[in-house]
């Protein structure tokens, strides 16, 4: 009797693990999509992918001092950074890195995809990039 229950344990585990897994992978595809989908429709809209535009990355962060730093990594890179605490009180802090880059679809996506991981084990969130104006 004891076989069969843990028989059926490791089988709630493996199917919560394989559910799990499938969600982290199609969270990460829906993210490159979203990549994607922005970049063809500035590239539509005329924007030159082939030439640099100011890029704006936004990261929600729980604390002052996990978003300096991120920032400090990211200003070793050559991103320019910027952070404001969030409108409510403990809401955290809002970090901001701005960087001239090309529209690759690739580029952006792998940017993203690890931007999201960053955000994450530092108990925050990315919440995506936009072309600045005028870029």
């Amino acid at each position: 009797m004891k076989w069969l229950v843990t028989l059926i344990a490791a089988a709630l585990a493996l199917a919560a693990l394989r559910v799990y897994l499938t969600l982290r992978r199609r969270r990460a595809e829906r993210r490159e999509d979203f990549d994607a989908r922005l970049i063809r429709q500035l590239r539509e809209k005329g924007l030159d992918p082939f030439q640099p535009h100011e890029l704006d990355f936004f990261f929600a962060l729980p604390d002052e001092t996990v978003a300096q730093g991120i920032a400090r990594q990211l200003e070793a890179e050559g991103f320019a950074t910027d952070m404001h605490p969030m409108r409510e009180a403990g809401e955290g802090v809002s970090l901001h890195a701005r960087k001239a880059l090309r529209l690759s679809i690739e580029e952006v996506s792998a940017l993203s995809a690890r931007f999201a991981a960053l955000a994450r084990q530092n108990g925050g969130r990315y919440d995506g990039w936009i072309v600045r104006r005028g870029s």
